[in-house]
Parts: C-alpha cells; structure tokens; sequence
C-alpha cells in the first residue's frame, strides 16, 4: 500500500514559477515508475511528466518540455514537479502517481489545484 500526499498547488500568473511536491509512504522501488498527471475542467486526465525510481530516467509530454522539471528524494520518498514560465492552459489539478511494475499497482494522490491567470 502507498499514500501520496501532493501539495504546492495555488493561483499564480502567466510566466510564474510553482513547485509541486509528493510525499510517499510506503513501499517504493527501484523499479516504481512515479509520475505527474493533470486533469483541467472539461477533460481527460493526462500525462505530465514521469521518472524512473531507481534510475532516475525522466519523461515529458510535449507541451511542457522545456519548462517542467520533474525530480526525486530518494531519502525522503518525495516528487517534485518544478513548473517554470507557467501558462494558462496549465491550470487543472495535479495528481501524484504511482506504478509498481513488480505487481502492476497503482496508487494516486488526492490532487492539487494549480491555477494561472492571464
């Protein structure tokens, strides 16, 4: 069993900078792929941005390529999502994932609202 707990969400302006954390407990592993997801008002949940526990590879979705900065604590079992140069189109709620390949679970936080303004 794994909890996630997400915060850093707010209301920030266009061009702002937020950072996005997730705390863990429970089990991880190297081989636990951990991940961002986002689901704005009127729309599917998607991808954001993911990592590799163990080895630390990351993965983007284009549309943030270049301003996200996804990260990990191994120590301290926390995410983070660095959101950079921030857009409108980036307001929806972000949820923390978790996928253990070795059983194929999977656990999500209870989301994060981010909001930005013009």
């Amino acid at each position: 069993q794994v909890t996630l707990v997400e915060s850093g969400g707010g209301l920030v302006q266009a061009g702002d900078s937020l950072r996005l954390s997730c705390a863990a407990s429970g089990r991880i592993y190297s081989s636990t792929f951990m991940a961002w997801f986002r689901q704005a008002p009127g729309k599917e949940r998607e991808f954001v941005a993911g990592i590799r526990w163990g080895v630390g590879n990351t993965y983007y979705t284009d549309s943030v390529k270049g301003r996200f900065t996804i990260s990990r604590d191994n120590a301290k079992k926390t995410l983070s999502l660095q959101m950079d140069s921030l857009k409108p189109e980036d307001t929806a709620v972000y949820y923390c994932h978790v996928h253990h390949h070795w059983d194929n679970t999977d656990y999500w936080g209870q989301g994060t609202q981010v909001t930005i303004s013009t």
